[in-house]
């Protein structure tokens, strides 16, 4: 059976005036697609709140009950989780505080990098900061960064990169996913997602509307693939921006054997004028990923 031919609508998560999903990640493990993305709630006095949740699948269409995974605390505000990866027998997940403790629109200077571990999908610890910048740089210097993303060099796999929106695209690594050291930057967008396919990485990432990508033998020289927007032209969901792709290679699991993109849209609206709702989770899938395909194309 073929998950995706199932589906009869890109949108797998639908904000809504009171809410909006956005920031998706995923694995697929044993047959299941764990979803995690950011929830951001208007509460009726007109306070906004957000969280990690998550919910999984065993067909893209049945979708467990969300569970918030973050604390109510707009001080942290933990959001835009990057993704998940396994490492010494445990899982991590990447994620960022956006704080807006004074009513601000978007995070303020204090937005930092975090991890979550945990021996399976559902039970998580306690956040971890990340400190990108190395043990010795005092967290109030490091600067305002967001939208971390986890990936195992292609060449030494030994060395894990974290990629996060900071002057374009900063990176640094580790190889240990405790201590770090800050590398460099590139120009890029935000929300980078970055595959490795034919030796080659490939980044998905965010400019002010579709997904751009872009490709690097070395994490250091980048070619521009482009920008994509997918069906926004058609899709009054997603009228108002299309961004935050993230990419799984499930070529080889029966029932996807695809390259699955999720993405958030907001609309109708201009995202700029509706940030806290009205955004929703969408699915797309590729062969080769330059040529896209989503439900009713």
């Amino acid at each position: 059976m073929n998950f995706l031919n199932q589906l009869i609508s890109p949108v797998l998560l639908a904000g809504d005036p009171k809410v909006a999903y956005r920031d998706p990640a995923a694995v697929w493990h044993e047959g299941r697609l764990t979803l995690f993305f950011t929830v951001t709630t208007i509460e009726p006095n007109g306070t906004v709140y957000m969280y990690v949740g998550s919910s999984s699948s065993r067909d893209l269409l049945d979708w467990s009950p969300i569970q918030l995974l973050t604390p109510r605390d707009q001080s942290l505000n933990f959001s835009s989780p990057g993704n998940v990866v396994r490492y010494n027998g445990e899982w991590v997940l990447c994620l960022q505080t956006y704080p807006r403790p004074n009513g601000e629109k978007y995070g303020n200077g204090d937005a930092r990098l975090w991890f979550l571990r945990g021996p399976d999908l559902d039970r998580w610890s306690e956040p971890e900061l990340i400190r990108v910048k190395g043990d010795a740089a005092p967290v109030r210097d490091m600067g305002r960064m967001i939208d971390p993303f986890l990936l195992r060099d292609k060449d030494d796999r030994a060395v894990w990169w974290c990629f996060y929106k900071q002057n374009g695209m900063s990176r640094s690594r580790s190889t240990d996913l405790r201590s770090w050291e800050y590398v460099g930057h590139a120009d890029a967008g935000e929300n980078a997602c970055v595959v490795v396919v034919d030796n080659e990485y490939v980044l998905f990432h965010s400019p002010e509307n579709g997904i751009g990508v872009k490709r690097s033998p070395d994490l250091l020289s980048w070619s521009d693939g482009g920008i994509t927007t997918l069906g926004q032209a058609v899709w009054p969901w997603a009228r108002g921006r299309i961004t935050a792709g993230f990419v799984l290679d499930l070529r080889d699991e029966p029932g996807i054997e695809k390259y699955v993109m999720l993405f958030h849209g907001s609309g109708p609206e201009d995202e700029h004028t509706m940030f806290d709702y009205n955004a929703s989770i969408g699915i797309a899938w590729s062969d080769d990923l330059k040529e896209w395909r989503w439900p009713g194309f």
